[in-house]
């Protein structure tokens, strides 16, 4: 039996993929690169050891999508196909929109024809919403969505509901994720966007590195203690095992499970720009700038649900995420 991950190559989908692998699992990948490069998946089988499928194809090509489900002997999907920047979401609402619903349903109804019914879903911190009092727990009501990235994942979770109401034979984790950041230990793997990144880390390494002059902080005005921005940012490789989890959790047995993957503290963007600076030596320019449509002034997790029901908790600091963002772009650099 076979796990089917959709994008793959991706950030989160890559480094997932080798937790999967080394775990045991048999997986099959696949990817569009439309975010992503092919020497991910060479890089996966170097940390791994260990060989997979691999179809490259939108995850929202049904015929294609069919073939892979004919070929394999999948049992259970983890969707990483979505398009995930909040600030190009606001740009791009029907790209947004099409990609992550329409997609999304696609991937449904084919799980449905060849009867596959566990499925972990990337959803997102946003879902809580203004409305919410900080720290999110999974018992708060699904809030109202500051960005079309942010009403994609409340839609999606919503839909995912309604399948199980309808067939209760259905077994779903929404894992909802803060703010990963970091790359995998190897330098192997790490946060590698097409163009100027939409995302702090890959940002800040692209300035310190001296491919981009200096960092954008958007906004130097909120109400937190240094003015900007408050997240909580976990370790990419954590968040990675929490997909384990989760996926043990569903042979437990059938319903909607409901976690935050986070780590429960709060950094701020000028936190994180000190502690990258000060685990790595490299200087980051920046200057505070308009804020950014979406972009809600402070969240962060209430992660003991997920370390009391599926025994997971982030293990990595800020400094790891640090490093270890840096070290990839090292690498890379090296390997040309």
């Amino acid at each position: 039996m076979s796990v089917l991950v959709t994008g793959g190559a991706g950030y989160i989908g890559s480094h997932t993929a080798v937790e999967l692998l080394n775990a045991g699992k048999d997986i099959v990948i696949i990817d569009d690169f439309s975010n992503s490069k092919p020497e991910v998946l060479e890089n996966i089988k170097k940390i791994t050891g260990k060989d997979f499928k691999f179809y490259e194809m939108d995850y929202a090509d049904r015929e294609k999508l069919e073939k892979v489900f004919e070929e394999n002997n999948i049992d259970s999907v983890m969707n990483f196909a979505g398009f995930k920047a909040v600030g190009e979401s606001t740009k791009k609402p029907i790209e947004y929109y099409i990609n992550n619903v329409s997609g999304a349903l696609v991937l449904f109804d084919t799980m449905r024809k060849y009867n596959v019914k566990k499925f972990v879903f990337s959803s997102s911190a946003t879902v809580y919403g203004p409305e919410n009092p900080i720290p999110y727990k999974e018992d708060m009501p699904v809030g109202t969505a500051s960005s079309p990235y942010g009403s994609t994942k409340i839609f999606i979770e919503q839909i995912l509901k309604d399948i199980y109401k309808a067939d209760n034979e259905w077994s779903v984790a929404l894992l909802r994720y803060f703010n990963p950041i970091g790359s995998h230990e190897s330098g192997l793997l790490g946060e590698e966007p097409q163009g100027i990144p939409n995302n702090l880390m890959p940002y800040i390494v692209r300035v310190a590195c001296g491919q981009l002059k200096e960092l954008s902080v958007f906004g130097g005005d909120y109400d937190t203690p240094d003015g900007t921005c408050i997240r909580d940012y976990l370790h990419v490789v954590d968040l990675a095992k929490g997909h384990i989890k989760a996926l043990d959790k569903l042979n437990e047995g059938n319903g909607v499970y409901i976690y935050n993957l986070g780590t429960g503290v709060g950094y701020s963007v000028l936190d994180v720009v000190n502690t990258f600076m000060k685990a790595t030596g490299k200087d980051v320019p920046y200057r505070i700038t308009e804020r950014r449509a979406g972009d809600l002034p402070a969240f962060y997790a209430d992660a003991t649900k997920a370390e009391k029901e599926l025994g997971w908790k982030a293990e990595k600091s800020l400094e790891d995420m640090c490093r270890d963002s840096w070290h990839y772009i090292e690498v890379s650099r090296k390997n040309g």
